[in-house]
């Protein structure tokens, strides 16, 4: 299993193959259909988003409440192909990498391979798994959407598989 720190370098990412299982820690940010929908209007009317995309990492996810002794609850990922959408324009604008459930989109493939990204496979039915490696989390855009704001989490030996890696190459 190989340990990444995050953000991703176009070499490390270039170095991830299509079926490794990884940990990875460092900062990414949840995202499902409301946040997305949300971002794409203020880009669509010229804005600024309000949390930088570039060099990202997306996880298709909505936190539940934290028990007072925890920095999150459960958080396991949501259905990526919801967010085939939404995908391609957020790698090209520079984001670094998406994690989420199930099969994207030979569109999201494709850019994921122009822009040296990859995506990576979370396990659906183990948001408690996800839960704890979350050492931090904060909202950081959108907090009217509850659980589908976009928080900022902070993780450590955060598990996943490369579902589709910059070359194309893909898990299913």
């Amino acid at each position: 299993m190989k340990k990444l720190t995050l953000p991703l370098s176009k070499d490390i990412v270039k170095e991830l193959k299509a079926g490794e299982s990884v940990l990875f820690s460092g900062t990414i940010l949840t995202a499902r259909d409301c946040a997305h929908k949300r971002l794409f209007g203020i880009l669509d009317e010229g804005g600024k988003p309000p949390f930088e995309i570039k060099d990202a990492v997306i996880y298709y996810a909505g936190p539940c409440p934290a028990k007072p002794e925890k920095a999150s609850g459960s958080c396991g990922p949501t259905t990526s192909a919801r967010m085939d959408v939404f995908a391609p324009r957020l790698l090209d604008l520079g984001l670094g990498a998406i994690i989420g459930k199930g099969e994207m989109s030979d569109e999201v493939r494709r850019a994921l391979q122009r822009n040296t990204s990859v995506y990576f496979a979370a396990i659906g039915g183990a948001g408690a798994l996800y839960g704890n490696a979350i050492q931090k989390s904060e909202c950081i855009a959108f907090p009217d959407l509850l659980s589908e704001a976009v928080h900022r989490l902070d993780v450590k030996d955060f598990p996943a598989v490369v579902a589709y890696d910059c070359y194309g190459n893909t898990i299913y």
